[in-house]
């Protein structure tokens, strides 16, 4: 393809070059003279592994070449890349005066084509800054209709300084947010051949993306340094006791507990991050990131309750009691817990769990509940339709086939799910059903 690239710093450089090392003629882009005249001589603007031999290569070829006119590139091409910087404001807030810029350019210099462009946003941007602030710029700039007349593509970069020309060959995934799907086809042949599940999925998904993983590389390496420090406090190696940790492949490092859902709870994770904190604390360690994590927990049962208090019914059917599927065990279950919170709003409430029956709750378990739900012997149904026939609104932690098959017939109630029912795709168009995350 014919490619125009906007914006000649990592990521805007490493794409020109990469590209074209894959056969496709680059023009790269910038308002930065200097940038420019580099690149002309076959010198990359960035230091990095393997892009000056690369951006060497290709401008010797022909296949890489660079200017200061917008104009020039977009109509020398089929495609554009925009990888401008969106820097923080002081207030954290993204900055999108770069990407404004360069849509009026592009915008502007569609105005005069009539052959089909795809504009492919790279940078980094919040949800909804494509499709609320640049495709109307694009639109009003070019007096043309994207998806019409135009393409428009997210297609976030994955990068990293010091790797990303290893990292643009090997991705761990493709991520293409399309507005029309002639676009994500092209954007999707850019990337043939190359590693890596591809992703072609809406336009802000692909905007979140990025962010989503970002948020949790920084919260992974805060996770790993808290627990550092509180090793280091306790006299231990935590190189070692993250070997161990690392070891596991089934619940550490894997997809799990990755899904979002209603809180967790149980006899384990709460006891346990409490002592943790309660450690480090004793040891005057400050451990900012663990000590929000119940705190954290906390925001899923108020959302979750605030979710009832909003329909404005009062009946209530609660669908799960235990603090996970399959077990019994209602040792601080968060379903408790919103239980008790709604009995304290003066809900009528009526709970169908089919693992909990309370003549065969024992020891801590039974303990547990006589303390936080004295009443539940009449609370507690073995009949999930007698509690869906008693519900307004049905709130939903487990998905047992009872629970399934009642919910089949939901009618003018709420619906509101905890734990992401089996056909939630399908629900979330109907009136009456809310999602807790989703």
């Amino acid at each position: 393809m014919r490619i125009s690239v906007f914006g000649l710093g990592y990521v805007g450089c490493v794409s020109a070059a990469c590209l074209a090392s894959r056969g496709h003629e680059v023009i790269g882009v910038d308002v930065n003279p200097v940038k420019t005249g580099l690149i002309t001589q076959g010198v990359a603007p960035v230091v990095e592994e393997k892009i000056g031999e690369l951006t060497a290569d290709a401008v010797r070829s022909g296949m890489l070449r660079a200017t200061g006119d917008a104009t020039e590139a977009v109509s020398a091409t089929e495609m554009s890349l925009v990888c401008v910087g969106t820097p923080s404001a002081s207030n954290g807030s993204l900055s999108t005066a770069y990407l404004e810029r360069v849509a009026q350019e592009i915008g502007a210099a569609l105005a005069g084509r009539h052959e089909w462009h795809t504009v492919v946003f790279r940078s980094t941007m919040l949800p909804g800054t494509c499709t609320d602030l640049l495709i109307p710029i694009l639109e009003k700039a070019s007096g043309r209709s994207a998806g019409v007349d135009f393409g428009v593509v997210v297609n976030p970069e994955f990068l990293r300084e010091g790797t990303s020309v290893r990292d643009f060959f090997e991705p761990p995934k493709t991520v293409i947010g399309e507005l029309d799907s002639a676009s994500g086809d092209a954007v999707a042949e850019l990337y043939e051949g190359l590693p890596g599940e591809v992703f072609r999925v809406p336009i802000p998904v692909a905007e979140m993306a990025k962010y989503a993983d970002n948020s949790f590389h920084g919260m992974k390496i805060g996770f790993a340094n808290e627990l550092g420090a509180i090793c280091h406090a306790l006299g231990l190696d935590s190189h070692r006791v993250m070997d161990v940790f690392l070891a596991d492949r089934k619940l550490n490092i894997s997809p799990a507990y990755l899904r979002p859902g209603f809180a967790f709870g149980g006899s384990c994770l709460p006891k346990d991050l409490r002592g943790l904190v309660y450690a480090a604390r004793r040891a005057d360690v400050s451990v900012p990131l663990l000590e929000h994590v119940l705190p954290s927990n906390d925001e899923h049962l108020r959302r979750a309750l605030d979710l009832v208090t909003a329909t404005g019914r009062r009946r209530v059917g609660l669908f799960g009691l235990s603090f996970k599927p399959g077990t019994d065990d209602l040792r601080e279950s968060p379903l408790v817990e919103l239980a008790e919170r709604l009995l304290g709003k003066g809900y009528d409430l009526r709970i169908y769990d089919a693992n909990v029956s309370l003549s065969r709750l024992i020891g801590a378990n039974r303990d547990y509940v006589e303390e936080r739900l004295p009443h539940l012997g009449q609370l507690l149904s073995h009949s999930a339709g007698d509690v869906f026939a008693h519900a307004e609104v049905c709130v939903v932690g487990c998905t047992e086939p009872a629970v399934l098959s009642v919910l089949e017939a939901a009618g003018d109630r709420t619906i509101i799910d905890l734990v992401r029912l089996p056909d939630a795709e399908r629900r979330r168009a109907q009136p009456g059903y809310v999602g807790l995350g989703w």
